[in-house]
């Protein structure tokens, strides 16, 4: 098929692997005691991250809060719940679960009358969780553990007697593809798992996974459903009170079109009457729908919310209170990847207002509790902005902080900015090579550069997942030391809606990468940065990204640091998820395609004698998404091949995987990573 000199490296197991694995490492801890400015960014970043609280807005369920909080020097974060009273209980902690810290919560989901919980754990990082749940008055465990359950959704029944949930079947059913293979399942409390009845699913392509809802009520339930990661979901419903919950009814609301919709449906509405549903069929950019639950189809919608052209529709939800003189809708959106939220009259959808969020930041899920629906709470972040529990009174227009019960408090009127230098974000604005718009966040300590500086340069650029500011220990430190960090939003992402994804995947796949280069000569033609000052980092399809771009543009930049990447296309879909993200890459074993893949590949495109920047790949053994394979072959193609003499080097990190991870784990991946780009940049931390 192509070259492919150090496949030999792809069997973590094998014992010339081992070996190569045991040098790559003693030679990154050589390295690393090198690097001047370890402990005192250390400490920096701990006492950063040491500012996190809220990790989540409260889920009202029956009249108690449930909500998940980080304490000063925790590990993980604690998932609590807040009675009517004001007392807060912890109900999970993950530190007391698994001393080592290995292990991490993922999902959760109470019960609708707030009496049961259940959650998910994961061992190593691997994200394959177990599924337990516990009664919320004693705190004692009453089922579980579920196994083959990975960040499953939870749908419960309205009395709490059972939930839906997702699957995977056995691994020997079909040996090499134990990752795939979902169901949707029901399960009663307290009996056998392994006799859930499948209720959707069966037949269906492998990738396939599965979104379950109920509404507040209990009464309707939603099944969507997707191919991996392809940007389109079928729906379906079905009215529980009209048959069994193992056997429910599902009709279709949208199958085979190329739209994601989401429904929601408040308590009790009746067949006939108005649910709402988010949509970006015709609509890329997203906008809000009427419909009925008895025939919630296409041909039904009535366009309430229309799309903006230039922000994209993240969220809604209905106040309609009793106290409220008439029912609002507040809808979410990101304008140009910056938060935004308004407000609109239910009945027709005209504007009627906007909730003043605190500025250049993100604006989470929209919480509220069917009890006290007069009010929203909402989580607000920042690049320099810790993430702070808001509450909006649809009342009196209010917005407010909500403490977070136990967790460290910011003064109100600093809506949770640390102190230190005054951060400045700035939005600019730049063209890619084809002439598109571009936007990039840079984050400094001034407005314009008075000199350049060390800088430090992230993008992603895939499966519409968008760059939005949130609060960033590695982007403040860097800056309060003197650099400057900024953060591209580049097509492929989700900053300006779907078309904006869609122009950055498949054949379209170098338009991310054009824009990410261009995004570098800006800061160098701004004069923020020189290309001997310039470092660049991701991870996952960021990790592509810089893989991609170091090896496009070697001279563009000084220093790289590419975390759990994607770095042999050719060969991606063999191993971890890559199965599931054809619809992003498209396929090697179509030939245009392949030749597509190849056009890029990092790995491929590693040419010997050229004068590589310093390379950091960093990679964590339980990784269940991106196999390290890719990087172990990178570091291996790149070390052979340079001819600058700048080091490449290979961090390993047991007992992590792809997503949540220990907070002293995460700080001292990030000290790492701050310590390599200022021994390579010349910043003084």
């Amino acid at each position: 098929m192509t070259d492919d000199p150090y496949r030999w490296l792809e069997d973590a197991s094998a014992p010339a692997v081992l070996e190569w694995t045991e040098k790559q490492e003693s030679a990154y801890r050589s390295a690393a005691d090198g690097w001047r400015g370890r402990e005192s960014v250390r400490a920096g970043l701990t006492e950063l991250f040491g500012r996190l609280g809220a990790r989540s807005a409260p889920r009202p369920r029956g009249e108690r809060l449930f909500l998940t909080r980080s304490l000063p020097g925790a590990e993980h974060p604690e998932l609590v719940v807040v009675e009517p009273s004001g007392e807060v209980r912890v109900l999970v902690d993950p530190a007391e679960v698994d001393p080592t810290g290995t292990t991490t919560l993922e999902e959760w989901e109470p019960s609708w009358d707030g009496g049961l919980l259940s959650y998910q754990l994961a061992p190593g990082g691997t994200e394959d969780s177990s599924l337990f749940v516990l009664d919320v008055d004693s705190g004692r465990r009453v089922d579980g553990p579920i196994d083959r359950v990975r960040r499953s959704t939870v749908a419960w029944l309205a009395d709490g007697s059972g939930f839906y949930y997702v699957r995977r079947l056995h691994p020997d059913l079909n040996p090499g593809e134990g990752r795939y293979h979902r169901r949707v399942r029901f399960h009663l409390i307290g009996t056998d798992p392994d006799l859930d009845p499948v209720v959707f699913g069966t037949g269906r392509e492998k990738t396939q996974h599965y979104t379950v809802r109920t509404s507040a009520d209990g009464r309707w339930l939603t099944v969507s459903a997707a191919a991996g990661t392809a940007p389109r979901r079928d729906l379906w419903i079905a009215d529980l009170t009209a048959g069994q919950p193992d056997r429910p009814g599902l009709r279709t609301v949208q199958e085979g079109l190329d739209a994601r919709s989401l429904l929601r449906i408040r308590p009790g509405i009746p067949p006939d009457g108005v649910c709402h549903l988010s949509t970006d069929l015709h609509a890329p950019r997203g906008r809000v729908v009427a419909t009925t639950p008895g025939d919630p189809g296409p041909r039904t919608w009535t366009e309430l919310i229309p799309e903006d052209p230039e922000a994209v529709l993240e969220d809604f939800a209905v106040l309609d209170g009793p106290e409220l003189e008439r029912p609002v809708m507040l809808v979410a959106r990101t304008r140009h990847a910056v938060g935004e939220i308004t407000l609109h009259d239910l009945a027709d959808g005209r504007p009627v207002g906007s909730v003043p969020v605190p500025g250049c930041g993100t604006v989470g899920m929209l919480r509220v509790a069917a009890h006290d629906a007069h009010r929203a709470y909402f989580v607000f972040t920042g690049f320099d902005t810790p993430p702070e529990v808001l509450c909006y009174d649809a009342r009196t227009g209010a917005l407010d902080p909500w403490p977070v019960p136990g967790a460290p408090t910011p003064p109100p009127a600093a809506f949770g900015r640390p102190a230190g230098p005054p951060i400045r974000t700035g939005q600019v604005t730049f063209n890619s090579p084809d002439g598109t718009t571009v936007r990039m966040f840079v984050i400094s300590l001034r407005d314009t550069p008075d000199r350049p500086r060390p800088a430090l340069l992230t993008g992603y650029g895939g499966f519409g997942q968008s760059l939005t500011p949130v609060y960033s220990p590695e982007a403040i430190a860097w800056v309060r030391a003197g650099g400057v960090y900024a953060v591209a939003n580049l097509r492929g992402g989700g900053e300006e809606g779907e078309d904006w994804h869609r122009a950055g995947m498949l054949e379209r796949k170098q338009n991310t990468f054009d824009d990410f280069h261009a995004a570098a000569d800006h800061l160098v033609a701004q004069g923020w940065t020189t290309p001997g000052q310039l470092g660049i980092w991701g991870a996952s399809n960021g990790g592509l990204l810089v893989g991609a771009a170091l090896t496009q543009r070697p001279a563009g930049y000084a220093a790289v640091v590419c975390m759990a990447p994607l770095l042999d296309m050719a060969r991606y879909e063999l191993t971890g998820l890559g199965p599931s993200w054809v619809g992003e890459y498209g396929s090697a074993a179509d030939p245009e395609q392949l030749r597509r893949l190849l056009s890029y590949s990092p790995y491929h495109r590693v040419r010997a004698g050229a004068d590589y920047p310093a390379v950091l790949l960093a990679v964590f053994d339980g990784d269940s998404r991106v196999d390290p394979l890719h990087a172990r072959k990178m570091c291996a193609a790149l070390q052979a091949a340079t001819g600058s003499g700048r080091p490449v080097l290979f961090r390993l990190e047991r007992g992590a995987g792809h997503g949540a991870r220990a907070r002293s784990r995460h700080t001292a991946l990030f000290t790492d990573m701050l310590a390599f780009f200022a021994d390579r940049l010349g910043l003084d931390l």
